[in-house]
């Protein structure tokens, strides 16, 4: 098991990828790095060999996926990833492995927004797709993430060894955010400095399809993790829409006693019996998720003595 190994996702970043490992280990020179390549066409893997990382590979193409197969494959005392695109200075990451191996955070977000990543960042998409995130999913899970989709974080054993991967692309971030968030894990937030890719270097994240996904995973997970919250609003807002249809309805019969627009008032009717059903629905899922929650707290326990197993051997070795 290492101690501290530095995860970096790669696809078609010759440009910086060397310079980023050289930076690692000047930072951290105890640290072992691995650069995982995602099918890239340039000359990424021998500049990242060169610069004297640990290549490996995943052939399915995502940053997810990429993510997934490094999570499964590497044990160490304390994770930081970083991306290959030189967008990170590494002045920070003594102070978030420290995090993790000192305080026992389960997750560290670098922060980019807090910095210079509106200054630096050409992209006003990216800045308002980022706030927005940040505001969405802060106010849904009542949290307290400073930056969402940052490529810049640092994680304990604990923390990779019972994360599900889902995501195949650049909504991994989402997902590891809201699954320590609703593991009651504790995060911790360090401000990095942020500059935009230099000359030359072309970003993968797509604008508009990528941050379709990523919204789309935040109401997923939403789902998922809030089954009573999410429901109970699908409830609220049939019910609600069934009174205001039937308002007219009430009003005529009490005047007149006649019930006039008879489909609108079934449509109604089936409107609220929907309602009714979503509530229940979301009553039993919360007890589905209030048991995954129990199970997951079992499995930390078991990894947590799996990597204190680990620890010892490696101390009774040397």
């Amino acid at each position: 098991m290492d101690r501290i190994a530095v995860l970096i996702p790669c696809f078609n970043e010759e440009q910086t990828i060397g310079k980023v490992v050289r930076d690692v280990k000047y930072a951290l020179p105890e640290a072992v790095v691995y650069v995982y390549d995602n099918n890239s066409t340039d000359r990424t893997v021998p500049r990242a060999s060169e610069a004297g990382a640990v290549i490996r590979r995943e052939f399915k193409q995502g940053k997810g996926n990429v993510i997934r197969r490094m999570f499964r494959e590497i044990d160490a005392q304390c994770y930081l990833m970083i991306d290959g695109d030189d967008t990170y200075p590494l002045d920070c990451a003594r102070e978030m492995v420290d995090k993790v191996l000192v305080h026992h955070a389960d997750m560290v977000v670098g922060d980019r927004l807090s910095s210079t990543y509106f200054t630096e960042n050409k992209r006003p998409f990216h800045n308002f797709g980022n706030s927005l995130m940040r505001f969405g999913i802060n106010s849904l899970f009542r949290s307290d993430i400073k930056d969402i989709m940052t490529g810049y974080r640092a994680f304990s054993y604990e923390f990779v060894k019972t994360f599900p991967v889902f995501s195949k692309g650049f909504e991994i971030e989402t997902e590891m955010t809201i699954h320590a968030v609703n593991c009651n894990m504790q995060v911790e937030n360090v401000v990095v400095e942020y500059r935009d890719r230099p000359e030359g270097s072309v970003s993968k994240l797509n604008t508009y399809s990528d941050g379709l996904r990523v919204i789309r995973k935040m109401i997923q997970l939403y789902k998922n993790y809030r089954p009573l919250r999410f429901f109970g609003c699908l409830c609220f807002l049939l019910v609600f829409a069934a009174l205001l249809l039937m308002l007219p309805i009430v009003r005529v019969y009490l005047a007149t006693g006649l019930v006039p627009r008879f489909p609108t008032l079934i449509v109604c009717g089936f409107m609220v019996l929907a309602g009714i059903q979503s509530f229940f629905a979301g009553m039993i899922l919360e007890i589905m998720a209030a048991k995954d929650k129990r199970d997951f707290e079992y499995r930390l326990n078991q990894v947590h003595r799996q990597r204190m197993g680990c620890e010892e051997s490696a101390d009774a070795g040397e």
